[in-house]
């Protein structure tokens, strides 16, 4: 999936011993937005803007080392013959000595006449470094100026993290003109460090540049074009945390000393073997008890006392991406979790007084089949003509933010149809839900409507799975344990011109340790070109199950 930008220059920023100033060149394709503020509380906006930039970076996925190299330098050491290895390096001693002399000279006038290339080609790689390093790698920033609010959003490389940024207007002394709207601007590794300089002695001026609209058809020479091709499951994972957000959840509030205890632990220890999640042990009016796997150590949280009615026990993975609210624990106030239930994703929101940090978290760091088919987060949950749809939307265009309350009050639409305008909305990322103040914003993500069709599956299989589970072809389902203890799947998968029996294990981290289907299919491939329609199919009715039970 393509994604075009048009910059009129680049990013910048200055420092000066009085003050930072942050200048971001948006994309000129969009609608004209910009924005120029002077930031009043800047040591809390540089560690937010600072974790922000983390989670773009991070990459927590499982990569095995290459030994191909090894192997065959190990393959090449068998078939030398050492005795005469022996002798015809006697023979190229002599021969290097004689030319030693011949050599260094050679080298002196080489280097002589190389200097100025040798200086040149520095430049240019320390110029590569400076402005591209990782241009080819990152997605710009999303940037979104509303009426209230200045927000920045990413997601991570591994496919799995979510980060957005608020600015409340109240963080800002001096606020210029600004155009509401939603923009990519382009971010570099070198603005990074520039955010690091920002101090509290320093006046701190942060600008979405307006002139990359003003300029004529002649200045098309000073812009940049940036191209990236993006795999689907990047852009899929994207709307499947914004989806999760949409969902009922768990709120537990944790006081940020206890994040630190979690962050802490996880520092202290590496896990050798699973399972590897986390498990938050919630009792009405009693502190909040994290039991983190497997080491089963117990952090009990003194100072965060769980408000819900009903006593519960939530599983969740990919721990390890929590080290990004390491910077944030110093100046943050409250940190509120949304739990969606076990093994699904969890939203993490730091109050930072008038921002907010939002953290979205996959229900693994591998966001794979094996590891969960959360692919049914993106299924449509209300029928929703398209002319109404399109209503919904456009009053939610006109007002920028609202509750699905108030738009069923201005348009007399049914709160159900204007929930599930606002939830398609969302899946096709011109939506966003806004977590923290419970509203839904207008925010396109790009300037043409994501294809939801294609980023809704990975692959016609999962299409097939899904319609086998909504159409009841899967039956007889039987959980037991196999002989190591793991709990096993049976069922019955009907739909085609047989029945097939399927089956599945699920490993300590609910993960899918095995499979087997009578399907044509899997006799052939096993699972070298993944599961078949069947097992996906399993899976889905498999993890809804167990959730139930949970």
């Amino acid at each position: 999936m393509q994604f075009e930008y048009h910059y009129f220059g680049r990013s910048s920023a200055t420092s000066t011993a009085s003050r930072t100033g942050l200048s971001f060149a948006p994309d000129a394709l969009r609608a004209p937005t910009f924005f120029d503020g002077r930031v009043s509380r800047k040591l809390p906006f540089r560690e937010a803007v600072s974790a922000l930039h983390d989670v773009v970076v991070s990459d927590l996925r499982f990569r095995p080392k290459d030994r191909t190299e090894y192997l065959q330098w190990r393959a090449r050491q068998d078939e030398i013959d050492w005795v005469e290895l022996a002798q015809l390096r006697k023979g190229v001693q002599a021969q290097l000595e004689a030319t030693r002399a011949e050599l260094e000279t050679l080298r002196r006038r080489s280097q002589q006449r190389m200097a100025e290339f040798y200086k040149a080609r520095q430049r240019y790689f320390d110029y590569l470094y400076r402005r591209d390093y990782d241009a080819w790698f990152v997605l710009d920033p999303v940037i979104t100026v509303h009426p209230d609010e200045l927000s920045f959003e990413c997601f991570s490389q591994d496919e799995s993290s979510y980060g957005r940024l608020a600015c409340s207007y109240e963080i800002f002394t001096e606020l210029g003109q600004r155009a509401c709207g939603t923009t990519n601007v382009d971010y570099s590794a070198a603005l990074y460090d520039e955010f690091q300089k920002i101090r509290d002695y320093k006046e701190t001026a942060l600008t979405v540049d307006p002139t990359g609209f003003d300029v004529k058809t002649t200045g098309e020479a000073a812009y940049r074009e940036v191209k990236i091709d993006l795999p689907p499951s990047w852009v899929r994972g994207l709307l499947q945390v914004s989806a999760a957000m949409t969902r009922p959840a768990v709120n537990v509030s944790l006081h940020p000393m206890d994040v630190h205890n979690l962050c802490f632990l996880l520092r202290r220890n590496k896990e050798r073997h699973g399972p590897r999640s986390m498990r938050f042990l919630l009792e009405p009016g009693a502190p909040v008890r994290v039991r983190m796997e497997p080491w089963n150590f117990e952090v009990i949280c003194p100072r965060s006392i769980f408000e819900g009615e009903q006593a519960d026990e939530i599983r969740v993975w990919g721990r390890r991406r929590l080290l990004v609210l390491e910077r944030l624990l110093p100046v943050a106030r409250r940190i509120t979790v949304r739990l969606a239930g076990s093994g699904m994703p969890s939203i993490w929101l730091v109050d930072l007084g008038d921002m907010t940090f939002t953290l979205g978290l996959s229900g693994w760091t591998s966001n794979d089949w094996s590891a969960h088919a959360n692919f049914d987060l993106l299924a449509p949950r209300t029928s929703v003509d398209a002319v109404t749809a399109s209503r919904v939307f456009e009053a939610l265009k006109s007002r920028w933010r609202a509750t699905p309350q108030d738009l069923s009050e201005a348009l007399a639409l049914e709160p159900a149809l204007v929930t599930g305008a606002l939830g398609l909305y969302t899946q096709a990322g011109r939506v966003m839900y806004d977590v923290g103040q419970q509203v839904y914003r207008a925010r396109e993500l790009s300037r043409e409507p994501l294809p939801l069709d294609t980023l809704r599956f990975s692959s016609e299989r999962e299409a097939q799975a899904l319609r086998l589970v909504d159409t009841g072809q899967v039956r007889d389902v039987e959980l037991g344990t196999d002989t190591e203890g793991r709990a096993r799947v049976v069922a019955r998968v009907e739909g085609g011109r047989r029945p097939f029996i399927t089956a599945l294990v699920l490993d300590a981290d609910d993960g899918v340790a095995g499979a087997e289907c009578s399907c044509d299919y899997f006799v052939r491939n096993r699972l070298r070109r993944g599961p078949c329609e069947h097992i996906l199919a399993l899976r889905i009715v498999a993890h809804r199950t167990m959730r139930g039970r949970s």
